[in-house]
């Protein structure tokens, strides 16, 4: 099978050859032009020859003109609709049209945003937010509908260009936040966005992020894809997921064991991934990001892993940059 053979496979519930597989980090290039990024992103698909790629996206959603943080209602206010290519979100579009253009019946490819709560909490409202919902909920709660509605904006503009889906990082475990929390803040805008493209992207997928999951209150996002950390003690296993999502559950790589092992170790826990996966309805990946660090000779062991492959052949390893 190839790329688009095997994907399509999975997404249909069928058995493919094997499990397709894919990995990310973040490149740290936020600082720089969407064409070069895409250049990077492409790089690095085909350096390890991933089945599909996931585009990370590091642009910030862009302040109010003005203002450098938002730590009142009258603040939150200043939230209003805007056009992607009105701000540093341009330049991921642009990634996404290059990579869309490179990858044209080759692979896929997911774009990656993080949910309406996520954005207040990364930038926009930062330290003041816990204290905006105590004192303000009504306005957090608006400011997150104008926030949802703007990304779902991007996220059309994104799937339009080329991309197969949305990656949509979401905060729904215990340690992130308390459940009454994400019932109330974080779930409605995540779920408006969601329903906003859910006809749009054959691989929308959310990305629930923590330790706890909140297991029965993800269960209804309309996405075609799951993945979470399954192999962190506290979420739910790979098969315990299988038998509560109607979809396909990605991934299976315990990224506590990427850094400060072997390559043989790596390889293991890709066959370990693999058990617990099985045949079909499973995407082969990590659960959140994995470091920048990472050996690229053991992650080159790790995808020949994934395939039954005897050597990789991008396998050798460079010479370590300095510090």
């Amino acid at each position: 099978m190839n790329k688009i053979k095997r994907m399509d496979a999975v997404l249909k519930g069928k058995e493919p050859d094997r499990p397709p597989i894919c990995m990310w980090y973040h490149f740290g290039n936020q600082h720089g032009s969407g064409r070069k990024y895409a250049d990077i992103a492409v790089e690095w698909f085909e350096h390890y020859d991933f089945d599909f790629l996931k585009l990370m996206n590091d642009y910030y959603y862009p302040m109010p003109e003005g203002l450098e943080e938002l730590k009142s209602a009258e603040d939150l206010a200043r939230l209003a609709p805007f056009e992607p290519e009105s701000c540093s979100w341009k330049e991921q579009l642009k990634a996404v049209k290059h990579v869309a253009a490179a990858l044209e019946d080759k692979a896929y490819f997911v774009d990656t945003l993080f949910d309406p709560w996520q954005c207040l909490v990364k930038g926009l409202a930062g330290e003041h937010l816990p204290d905006l919902v105590r004192t303000a909920p009504d306005a957090v709660k608006k400011a997150l509908d104008v926030v949802a509605d703007n990304l779902a904006g991007y996220a059309r503009a994104s799937l339009g260009l080329g991309a197969s889906g949305i990656f949509l990082s979401i905060l729904g475990a215990r340690d992130q936040l308390n459940r009454d929390l994400f019932l109330e803040f974080v779930k409605p805008p995540a779920m408006k966005l969601l329903t906003a493209i859910q006809d749009l992207g054959r691989m929308n997928t959310v990305h629930i992020h923590g330790v706890g999951l909140y297991t029965e209150d993800v269960l209804d996002f309309p996405a075609r894809i799951i993945n979470w950390e399954d192999r962190r003690e506290g979420n739910p296993t790979l098969e315990e997921m299988k038998q509560r999502w109607p979809g396909v559950v990605m991934g299976g790589i315990d990224i506590g064991q990427v850094i400060g092992v072997t390559p043989a170790r790596c390889r293991e826990n890709v066959r370990e991934g693999l058990r617990l996966g099985g045949p079909s309805r499973f995407i082969l990946a990590n659960g959140c990001s994995v470091p920048t660090w990472m050996a690229p000779n053991a992650l080159a062991a790790m995808v020949d892993t994934a395939k039954g492959e005897k050597a990789h052949k991008h396998s050798k390893q460079p010479a370590p940059a300095s510090a």
